[in-house]
Order: C-alpha cells, then sequence, then structure tokens
C-alpha cells in the first residue's frame, strides 16, 4: 500500500532553542487502497519552572520540553469503536499532561490507523518514528498487530505500551522497551477458571477467534482449568476466522457438543464477539448452554449485541463504577470530555499515557533507555488503585474480574453485575511461567 502525507508544522523560537510542535493524523481506508490524510499543526508554551530534584526544565538547559507520541490505533475494522474509545482515553491524559504542572514538559501526539493487520500497524508504527520522530508508541488492540510492533519497539529502542491482550506480548515475545497496562489474557483467565471452577464446569467447549487472541485465550484458560480440576476436560475447539459473519457452522458444532460440554469458552472480542452473540442468541444457544467470554463486559460488545448479550459471562478488566484508586475522578474527567462513561479501552489508554508521562518525569529525560530504567517497579496511582509494572516481564499489576451481562432496570443495553475478584495478586500468572526473559 501506497502512503502518502500531508504534514504542516509550525515551529517557535524561544531564546537560542527550537521547538517542533506537529500534529498528524493518518487515516487508512482500505477500499480501492486509498489513504487519506488530515493534518493540524500548531505550537504549546513551554514549563520554564526550575525542579528542586536536579530535573532541568527552563530552556537553556533542558534537553526536551516537548515529547512525541505516536498513537497506534484501528480506527477503520472490527476494533473501530474500540480504538475511539482507546483514543480518547489517550487523549484525555495528553490534555491533562500538557495542562498540568507536575510535568516538565508536554505530549505532542501523532495519529495512525494500524487497521488489523501486522503489515500496515508496522508501516504505520514506522512513519511514526522516521517522519515524526516519536520516541514512544501506544496502542493497536489486534494481538497479532501489537506482536509486530513489539519487534518495532525492540529494533528502534522506542518505548510501546500495548493495547493487546495476548499473554505472550509481556511474554515469550517480551522485551524491555514494551510496558503493558492491558490486562493479559492470562491474569483474565485466573479469575474465569476460578468462577468456572466453583461454578462446577468441568468439561469445556472453545469457540475462539481464529488469530493471537483467541489462540492466548484457548492457552491460558486451559491450562488455568487443568490445574485447578484434576477432572476438566477439553471437550472440542471451534474457530472462526478473524472477519467471520456466518458463524452457523460453528454453532451447530457447539449445540452438537450439548450434554457432552457444561459450558462454552469464547475468546474473541469487537465486532467479531457481537456477530457471534447476535447469531447464538437467534439459534437460542445461550438456552441449552452457558456462554462464557473474555470481553462481552465491553460497553462496545454489550451495545452492539443488544439483548444478546443478556446471560452472558465475561471476565472484566474494568467498569466505571469500580470503587477502586481514582477512578471516580476519572469517570467525572472522562464524562465531562465525552458526555459518557469510559470503559475498558478508555482506561488503557488513559494509564498508559499517564504511565509513560510518570517514567518520563522521573527520568527527567525523553531518552527510551533512561525511562525504561525507571518504570519497571514504578508505582502509579490509577482508575485500577496503585499499579507497577513487574520487573520481571513488564505487565502491570490489574486486578480482574468476573462478570455476568444481565437485563438492565432501562434501556436495552446489558447492566455488567459483578460476581467475584481477584486482586493483582491473585491474577498475576508466576514470573518463571510468563516464558519472557529480560
Amino acid at each position: 500500500m501506497a502512503l502518502g502525507q500531508y504534514r504542516e508544522s509550525v515551529c517557535m523560537r524561544r531564546g537560542n532553542s527550537v521547538r517542533q510542535n506537529r500534529r498528524r493524523f493518518l487515516k487508512s481506508v482500505t477500499a480501492g487502497g486509498a489513504v487519506a490524510f488530515a493534518g493540524l499543526s500548531g505550537c504549546v508554551g513551554g514549563i520554564d519552572d526550575d525542579d528542586d530534584d536536579g530535573a532541568a526544565t527552563d530552556d537553556e538547559d533542558a534537553d526536551f520540553d516537548t515529547v512525541t507520541i505516536g498513537l497506534l490505533e484501528p480506527f477503520t475494522g472490527d476494533f473501530a469503536d474500540l480504538a475511539e474509545e482507546r483514543n480518547n482515553g489517550e487523549r484525555l491524559a495528553i490534555e491533562h499532561v500538557n495542562e498540568s504542572d507536575d510535568y516538565d514538559f508536554e505530549f505532542d501526539p501523532v495519529e495512525y490507523d494500524t487497521q488489523l493487520n501486522a503489515e500496515d500497524g508496522v508501516q504505520a508504527a514506522t512513519e511514526a518514528i522516521q517522519s515524526d520522530e516519536a520516541q514512544f508508541l501506544t496502542g493497536a488492540i489486534s494481538s497479532s498487530v501489537a506482536l509486530a510492533l513489539n519487534e518495532v519497539a525492540a529494533n528502534n529502542e522506542v518505548i510501546y505500551t500495548p493495547g493487546a491482550a495476548d499473554v505472550s506480548i509481556t511474554g515469550a515475545n517480551c522485551n524491555e522497551y514494551v510496558f503493558r497496562f492491558e490486562t493479559s489474557t492470562a491474569q483474565i483467565a485466573s479469575v474465569m477458571s476460578q468462577w468456572m471452577t466453583d461454578e462446577g464446569f468441568e468439561r469445556i467447549h472453545y469457540q475462539i477467534s481464529d488469530y493471537a487472541y483467541g489462540d492466548s485465550v484457548l492457552a491460558e484458560v486451559d491450562s488455568a482449568m487443568a490445574d485447578l480440576n484434576d477432572d476438566y476436560e477439553l471437550v472440542e475447539t471451534t474457530r472462526s476466522d478473524q472477519g467471520t459473519t456466518d458463524f452457523d457452522a460453528a454453532i451447530t458444532q457447539i449445540q452438537e457438543s450439548v450434554g457432552d460440554a457444561d459450558a462454552v469458552v469464547v475468546g474473541a472480542t469487537g465486532g467479531h464477539l457481537v456477530r457471534f452473540l447476535t447469531q447464538a442468541a437467534e439459534r437460542g444457544l445461550p438456552e441449552e448452554i452457558p456462554i462464557v467470554t473474555t470481553t462481552a463486559s465491553f460497553a462496545s460488545v454489550r451495545a452492539g449485541a443488544a439483548e444478546a448479550a443478556y446471560g452472558i459471562y465475561s471476565g472484566t478488566r474494568y467498569v466505571p463504577d469500580l470503587d477502586t484508586g481514582n477512578n471516580a475522578q476519572f469517570v467525572e474527567d472522562y464524562e465531562a470530555e465525552y458526555g459518557n462513561p469510559p470503559d475498558n479501552f478508555s482506561r488503557v489508554g488513559y494509564g498508559s499515557i499517564m504511565m509513560i508521562a510518570n517514567g518520563i518525569q522521573e527520568a527527567a529525560s525523553d531518552d527510551p533507555d533512561d525511562v525504561k530504567e525507571v518504570l519497571p517497579g514504578m508505582t502509579h496511582e490509577t482508575m485500577l488503585g496503585d499499579v507497577e509494572f513487574r520487573e520481571c516481564d513488564q505487565q502491570a499489576t490489574n486486578p480482574v474480574w468476573m462478570a455476568e451481562c444481565v437485563e438492565p432496570d432501562e434501556g436495552e443495553i446489558a447492566a455488567v453485575d459483578l460476581l467475584e475478584s481477584f486482586d493483582a495478586e491473585e491474577a498475576a500468572p508466576p514470573c518463571e511461567d510468563t516464558g519472557c526473559e529480560l
């Protein structure tokens, strides 16, 4: 796919320093291979105060006052709603950093569309690094894309905070430049598996999206169930391509396993999961067998599935009514900005940016090599409580919940009823089991 770019720069001289502040937005459109671009540019005022801890912040001594960060999201495709939600969180965090006296720099965001394939994701990340000089990257909800961006980060020595959940991102494919605030499939699998074991679900049918994330769900839930129950049995696995629109064959296979299986675990998200749940409801599948998912609690999934989400169980990363950390303030700020409550990817986008900002401030440097030295083990106040990136794999220490999507008191979008919770320690896999070598 050929790439063109419209760029506009505005530079402001302050004494002997020159700061270039750029705003880009790249939007790929798959139809006909067309690529559309829009650009914004402007200069943002810097911070001239000296920091008592020795970090130079005035124009004469500071090495930087603006940090370019690449926001890489699948703005087109099945994850577009999730991408918009995550981008909202990112932009709110950037606004908070840029307006806060707690940070001696400002973020300059550049946006690119990763779509849903690794090639476009790598191309977008490379453009951000080479053309925009971004040294920090965040985004990519697809696990396949995020895994490709892991390599881009390592090869270019830039810090990357992914938005995807495949455990290998901070497991076997980890590297020293990748820090993840998103909750991993291993963390979600821990609470799901304990809840299913408590419910007496011993024989499981797996229906997974046929790419990295689905495979990760299968591997992690299967492993956790086997550890918890000697009588556990994997009955059957059905797979559907990521872009599948007709799940008739898969649903038929699942219905044929009813009686042999106690529950069906679905490893999918976004539009894929919405289509599956809708067609499963039309076929009466939820009345025949419990459906347990990893992401049905997402607001966009519940909105898309509507009544088809009622009675569906889900591992849960975040809901806006949590009484944890600074969540109340986060929800208030988000609703004031966007007019609706945040959801999981809103908190991931927001938290990822804030944790990068904290690392830059702590290091008093915009050099990724300096920042990656201070981030592991550093405590961050978040909407989930105090969270840190573990030193062994640089995965955030997040709590998790199990929930049921239930009929709401009003409207048709399912409410989320929390059933069980795991704290960060309970949810985290042992370091020796992650496969990460840093």
